[in-house]
């Protein structure tokens, strides 16, 4: 793999997949999520080290979720939206604070 002057960082899904994230989808993060601004290490260890994984059925994007009890106001739950393009590729492509995980996504891996 070449070196890419986008990309941020690369970290592994529950899969073992690499997942990208580039300096384009971080400030897209930060723009339509401004909350975010000092999630930075906890977007990075939701991905390697979710709670529970969702998939949302219409796009096939998968949910990475962890909670974390000491984020301020109640939306407590850091969510990370990637894609897996194949076994050996994939990019995250938003992220995001809620109170709980959503109620119409499946929920297809649990941390034991």
């Amino acid at each position: 793999m070449t070196q890419d002057s986008n990309l941020l960082w690369t970290g592994y899904s529950f899969n073992n997949v690499p997942i990208r994230l580039t300096r384009e989808r971080w400030q897209h993060i930060l723009k339509e999520h401004p909350e975010m601004q000092s999630q930075y290490g906890r977007v990075l260890e939701t991905l390697e080290n979710p709670d529970l994984i969702q998939v949302d059925d219409v796009t096939g994007g998968l949910l990475a979720l962890r909670f974390y009890p000491l984020i301020p106001e109640s939306r407590r739950f850091v969510i990370v939206v990637y894609l897996e393009i194949n076994n050996y590729d994939g990019f995250i492509t938003t992220a995001y604070l809620r109170r709980q995980p959503s109620s119409n996504k499946r929920i297809i891996w649990t941390q034991q």
